[in-house]
């Protein structure tokens, strides 16, 4: 009873933040820290729980993922240059690149509490920056974004690969430093999820499976499901927020939570 529990909890909050500007990854690290769930199977519950969000993703937004392979016709634009896999291409190669090279590094050094917490701080001052700049839009839709501005924001998506820094956020704020407005950037964000994600969290899982057992299949379930069905809530939610909001109260979330985080660590 006591695992499943968990599962909900910890699935709630990878539905709640794998979108948001806030860092699932280091939420997920110091979640499973309070709850002393670090075992190879919290690693690989981690996995299953991230391919429940990226299925939110694919569900909200079928049509455009269909339109990229041509199998759905794109309403917004028939031009040369709507948005396309080349996009999603140019935007990914920068992180699988410095991933490929750095996983063992990034695996084994970054992927602790006390990192996550300046990753946190660090990530809410990119997203203050960017919302501090002064914005000439010139992408106010994704099929307006073009190949340039999907490169910067893959060159600021090289930043999540430090845990605590946020995917989402580093990607946000790349495109409004790029030029694209606050939706733009966000809309483009969890669409270039979702290659990246199912890449690295299919090579993980494929690293974990010498650790899966069958006992493990009920908290996988409850994980996976409870994600999905938060990631979808939450990602209206998120969207509807950015209309009326900047990024500015979620870089101060950041820091209050890395604070409180920092003052556990010193504690504990």
């Amino acid at each position: 009873m006591a695992e499943i529990v968990i599962g909900i909890i910890m699935g709630a909050i990878e539905g709640l933040t794998e979108f948001a500007p806030v860092s699932s990854t280091g939420h997920l690290i110091l979640a499973g820290s309070l709850l002393h769930f670090t075992s190879n199977t919290a690693k690989t519950f981690e996995v299953i729980i991230q391919l429940g969000s990226i299925m939110a993703v694919v569900v909200l937004y079928w049509k455009r993922l269909w339109s990229l392979f041509g199998l759905y016709p794109n309403e917004h634009s028939s031009g040369p240059t709507h948005l396309n896999l080349l996009h999603l291409i140019i935007a990914g190669i920068p992180a699988i690149v410095l991933g490929f090279l750095m996983r063992d590094f990034i695996k084994s050094v970054l992927f602790s509490p006390m990192y996550v917490v300046i990753g946190l701080i660090a990530g809410g001052v990119l997203m203050i920056f960017a919302e501090r700049l002064t914005h000439h839009d010139e992408s106010h839709s994704l099929d307006q974004l073009s190949y340039f501005q999907a490169f910067e924001i893959g060159l600021f998506q090289c930043l999540s690969l430090w845990p605590g820094f946020s995917r989402s956020g580093s990607t946000i704020a790349g495109g409004l430093i790029a030029g694209a407005d606050r939706k733009t950037s966000a809309e483009f964000s969890f669409i270039l999820a979702v290659p990246m994600m199912i890449g690295a969290s299919g090579y993980d899982f494929y690293k974990s499976l010498s650790f899966l057992k069958m006992s493990d299949l009920p908290l996988f379930a409850i994980g996976f499901i409870t994600a999905f069905v938060v990631a979808m809530l939450a990602i209206v939610f998120f969207m509807g927020l950015l209309k009326r909001y900047t990024l500015v109260p979620f870089a101060v979330y950041r820091f209050i939570i890395a604070a409180i985080f920092a003052v556990y660590l010193i504690i504990s």
